[in-house]
């Protein structure tokens, strides 16, 4: 599965969310701590949703970059 993640740079850490699964977040000091601790977040709570026997979201979040001048 493949989910849209939101990396955010704040004074002092970074911080991360899935928009296509509510409470899914993680914060650390670098960017490629947060990353790698998004990527757990999203296994985890992929699994406590089926625990739950709840449906698992699909993706419906996309992104785009566009450069303006």
């Amino acid at each position: 599965m493949r989910y849209t993640v939101i990396i955010e740079k704040g004074k002092t850490s970074y911080g991360a969310y899935v928009p296509d699964l509510p409470g899914c977040v993680a914060v650390a000091e670098t960017e490629e701590d947060v990353t790698t601790l998004i990527k757990e977040a999203i296994e985890f709570h992929i699994e406590m949703i089926k625990e739950e026997g709840k449906h698992i979201p699909k993706r419906k979040t996309k992104f785009l970059e566009l450069e303006v001048a």
